[in-house]
């Protein structure tokens, strides 16, 4: 696995390309509300669709994919955004790694790629829908809201917890994400939740997660 460089100041570079670079980054606040309006539309679609009629089974649904975005959550910052690990001699693999996620370790502080920019994201959500809709027909409307706000509560907490002072309710999700960052990049992969890491045995040593 590539050994970051972590310089805790200043902003990495992407592309020299004047119209690439911006592209891969954005203030927290434009991205995230272009993916509430993608979560509130969807909800209105289902409803006009009548895709439910119980409002029971439908909130079932919805904080159902919100935990399943946590599992979602944890197997892409493993399996995807450390894929250099897997395949150590590739250098394809080790870009792969470094574009989405690795020039985040090297510049953990900066704020404008702690959140998917709007390009990017809206290509990902584009092909997630598609997925879920051939899994789960119009049942997507009210799952991927769901998929979407877990992403959301995922942005918030990821945010806070690089931000300074961290609010004292995510102290243990802060431990937990700098470990993975300063210590332990092959350990404590969950950023929301530590549950993934306990599952399958990534949780960083005992006498570090206290």
């Amino acid at each position: 696995m590539h050994d970051y460089e972590i310089k805790n100041r200043g902003k990495g570079v992407l592309f020299e390309n004047e119209w690439l670079e911006p592209l891969t980054k954005t203030r927290p606040q434009i991205s995230a509300s272009i993916y509430i309006v993608i979560t509130l539309v969807m909800l209105y679609v289902g409803y006009r669709e009548k895709v439910l009629g119980s409002v029971v089974s439908g909130m079932a649904i919805f904080v159902g994919a919100m935990f399943f975005w946590t599992f979602f959550e944890y197997f892409f910052h493993r399996y995807i955004n450390h894929i250099d690990e897997y395949f150590p001699d590739s250098k394809i693999a080790a870009e792969i790694a470094f574009t989405i996620h690795g020039i985040h370790h090297e510049y953990p502080r900066d704020k404008e790629r702690l959140i998917m920019p709007p390009v990017p994201g809206l290509i990902i959500v584009g092909m997630l829908f598609g997925g879920y809709w051939l899994l789960l027909g119009k049942l997507v409307y009210v799952f991927m809201p769901g998929f979407m706000t877990g992403y959301l509560l995922y942005t918030y907490v990821h945010y806070s917890i690089h931000d300074q002072p961290v609010p004292s309710f995510l102290n243990i999700q802060y431990r937990h994400h700098a470990l993975h960052h300063y210590k332990y990049p092959e350990k404590a992969f969950g950023v929301s939740t530590t549950l993934w890491d306990r599952v399958f045995g990534t949780m960083p040593p005992t006498s570090d997660s206290r």
